[in-house]
């Protein structure tokens, strides 16, 4: 198989023809079953160094083109697609093609990435500038409820963007150690905090 797309930064047995990232794109959208952003496929891809940004990027648009991928809709301002059946097809004959390992990686990681964005929906952290720094107001949500929402202090905007990233990590551990703190329910306070380890 000829390589036809740059190579830097690409992962040993990573991908390095056109064709390859085709076929892998039409596999996760295949096997993940619902419609997902272009961002998530071309970033599973990417953050495991299986192939190029830019390559993997314009081998999506070349999908939707050709109608192996259809949009379907959209996740707020963000298109979502999914694979047609020509996708579909292309996914099933041809992902044998493709190393297990290389399949593996690159579903994990879009499943993640997923679930990261689902927490983003579910939850919301907004940094608000002051002053003295910074505020950070976070925010469980319960579909149309909101469990809880504070805001805590950080001083500068490094700290600040670690209590996001902490926070979006896990706020369902969080919201029970706030909750069993807050009851003075000892026990739930233990195995809450036992989560964390």
């Amino acid at each position: 198989m000829a390589f036809d797309t740059f190579d830097e930064g690409i992962v040993p047995g990573g991908m390095r023809s056109k064709y390859e990232i085709r076929i892998l794109i039409c596999y996760l959208l295949n096997s993940i079953k619902e419609p997902v952003s272009k961002e998530i496929i071309v970033d599973s891809i990417c953050e495991e160094s299986l192939a190029n940004y830019f390559e993997t990027s314009s081998c999506f648009d070349d999908l939707i083109e050709k109608g192996n991928i259809i949009e379907e809709g959209s996740d707020g301002d963000i298109k979502t697609y999914t694979v047609s059946k020509n996708g579909v097809m292309i996914a099933n004959q041809l992902d044998t093609i493709l190393a297990y390992t290389v399949k593996e990686k690159a579903y994990d990681c879009a499943i993640n990435l997923l679930a990261q964005k689902k927490k983003e929906r579910e939850n919301s952290v907004e940094i608000v500038k002051t002053d003295m720094g910074y505020n950070v107001n976070c925010k469980i949500s319960g579909g149309n409820l909101d469990l809880l929402s504070f805001s805590i202090f950080a001083p500068d905007m490094s700290q600040a963007q670690i209590i996001k990233k902490n926070f979006y990590e896990n706020p369902t551990t969080f919201y029970k150690v706030i909750l069993a703190m807050l009851t003075q329910n000892k026990e739930s306070v233990g195995e809450a905090l036992e989560s964390l380890l």
